[in-house]
């Protein structure tokens, strides 16, 4: 397995990105290679900076950068030899298995649509985030993002994609689905749940529980949590902003450490042919290694062949 990053990409490249991928350099199998995308000269002084061989990585030398702020479609244009242009090229052609990034998000939306494209089928491929249980255990809440406006069939499919990464990638078997709302009973919510909810509810492609409240993300009572990327956006970006607070004033409790970023790494961009990984631009060490251990969970699972024979049927 050959797994690509974007060296250059997140707020603290290459020294993190760098120092990430020996991290998980360290923690793979000998039969996993991590692949550099990025400035050659910056990744061998940092990996001189650790003390690290060159050699256990392969390099590519990328001369150009995609920034934070730039508009993602115009930069892989204009920008063919960036660190993230590079790497899909390599993903494209299998070069690579696949391909990581704490850069610009939607470079790597684009790079994804554009590049190894959406699997035959798939409506709009969406992004998720990890959800941290009070029993213990973990749920999927998607889209968070790539799709602000959605339709009826388009959530619908959000939740066999869904229940695909819960049950491959995060070892839930039959994975309970719900659909975020304003209130539990049917009829509840706005016009695109009231239209989401029938479609839903006879299904055999997955394990639809019914309408899910905020109140009961953190619960058991549901693994995969569906809504539009606007509202998923809003809770993801909320959690954040909780478990900064709750640091910022010392408060530590193991669960609460468990809404940490770091400790997840990423998500994948689901419905793609080939796996693609995007990190928080503002990832760390840590979170780099587990952005990487992702990455090859997901091409383990074959996550992204389950989607299209689901999809399929």
């Amino acid at each position: 397995m050959r797994i690509g990053i974007d060296i250059m990409g997140g707020d603290f490249a290459p020294q993190k990105t760098v120092h990430g991928a020996i991290l998980a350099q360290k923690e793979l199998s000998e039969g996993t290679k991590i692949v550099l995308f990025g400035n050659k000269n910056n990744i061998l002084d940092e990996l001189k900076h650790h003390n690290f061989s060159e050699n256990v990585f392969d390099i590519v030398d990328c001369e150009q950068v995609i920034d934070m702020g730039e508009h993602a479609v115009k930069a892989l244009k204009q920008k063919s030899n960036s660190s993230i242009s590079v790497g899909f090229h390599y993903l494209s052609i299998g070069k690579i298995d696949g391909f990581a990034s704490a850069g610009n998000t939607g470079a790597m939306l684009a790079g994804g649509f554009f590049s190894v494209k959406a699997i035959s089928g798939v409506l709009r491929p969406c992004i998720s985030t990890i959800i941290p249980k009070e029993n213990g255990g973990v749920g999927i809440l998607l889209d968070v993002g790539a799709n602000a406006d959605c339709k009826p069939d388009v959530l619908y499919q959000f939740g066999v994609l869904g229940s695909l990464f819960a049950k491959h990638v995060c070892g839930i078997s039959n994975p309970k689905v719900g659909l975020l709302n304003l209130g539990e009973e049917k009829t509840k919510g706005n016009m695109l749940t009231q239209a989401t909810f029938p479609v839903m509810e006879d299904t055999t492609d997955y394990n639809f529980i019914g309408n899910i409240e905020s109140r009961d993300l953190f619960s058991d009572h549901s693994d995969v949590i569906v809504c539009d990327g606007f509202t998923g956006n809003i809770v993801l970006k909320e959690m954040e902003a909780f478990y900064t607070l709750i640091k910022k004033r010392g408060y530590e409790d193991d669960y609460f450490n468990r809404f940490n970023y770091e400790n997840y790494g990423g998500t994948p961009i689901l419905g793609l042919n080939k796996t693609v990984i995007i990190g928080h631009g503002i990832s760390n060490e840590i979170a780099i290694k587990n952005m990487i251990t992702l990455t090859k969970d997901v091409v383990e699972a074959d996550l992204a062949t389950k989607i299209k024979e689901t999809i399929k049927q």
